[in-house]
């Protein structure tokens, strides 16, 4: 394997690339950063660590001999006391998520309406647009409701637009230059709502526990069978982790305007 020893390897890139039992020694990663890693089983002693975000699925960090999980996870039950209901146990818990998820996102849409309409098509640090987000909602229903539970083996629309780490699958379109307006969106959006709404308005805690039936032909999710929890799930994950996403960008993007008006 190759060793870096004293190396200038400033703005490299490193992508799909495996450092699996590497070792990190006297290195300086000052303004790096990591998208889509795996860090499981990670040690890092002797570090400077300040000024970082750190997002994503955590489970057992120790800070200073700390499990800092269970406070992080407490801060954040506080800051979002629907949280908690995102995990439900049967299909009334469902249904009641799907509920809270509906008003919640009624009130980022009317905030969105509210905003400069080119704010709505702005990244913030690389993360997508307001409008990109709404379009991966819509293929998120597709793949896991549509395709998954409902069987529908092609659901796809257009404007459906997968994540980013997923290989092309000729299948399932992926138009990254798309640019439809608000209303064009929210109105597939709507439609997509409507039948996740449908499908757990007749949903049982006995369809709850069982799995679906696989499609044939090739597309996302694979021509597989799934636990129709976990399909489930997907759908309402997706939905709370990116409307915060939204607000939070949406907070950077007013800021910004904010200082750009004052000058």
């Amino acid at each position: 394997m190759t060793d870096f020893i004293s190396e200038n390897l400033t703005g490299s890139r490193f992508e799909d690339v495996y450092l699996t039992g590497a070792r990190f020694h006297d290195v300086d990663l000052t303004g790096a950063r990591f998208d889509l890693v795996d860090l499981t089983g990670v040690m890092i002693r002797g570090a400077l660590l300040a000024d970082v975000d750190i997002s994503g699925e955590i489970k057992n960090l120790r800070v200073n001999g700390v499990d800092v999980v269970p406070l992080v996870e407490a801060e954040l039950n506080r800051r979002y006391p629907d949280r908690v209901k995102m995990r439900p146990a049967d299909a009334d818990g469902f249904r009641e998520a799907w509920d809270i998820l509906g008003r919640l996102w009624q009130q980022t849409t009317e905030r969105a309406r509210g905003m400069a309409p080119e704010l709505l098509y702005q990244r913030v640090d690389g993360e997508w647009s307001f409008i990109e987000t709404l379009r991966h909602l819509v293929f998120a229903t597709d793949a896991w409701v549509r395709r998954a539970i409902l069987g529908e083996p092609s659901p796809w629309d257009p404007l459906d637009l997968p994540h980013d780490e997923m290989p092309d699958e000729p299948a399932v379109p992926r138009d990254r230059d798309a640019r439809p307006s608000l209303d064009e969106v929210l109105a597939l959006r709507a439609d997509r709502m409507a039948t996740v709404g449908q499908v757990l308005a007749g949903l049982t805690d006995e369809r709850l526990a069982g799995v679906t039936e696989p499609v044939t032909e090739p597309g996302y999710p694979e021509p597989e069978s799934f636990a129709v929890r976990r399909c489930l799930q997907a759908v309402l994950s997706e939905e709370w982790e990116h409307r915060l996403y939204a607000e939070r960008d949406f907070d950077v993007l007013e800021a910004r305007r904010g200082q750009d008006e004052a000058r």
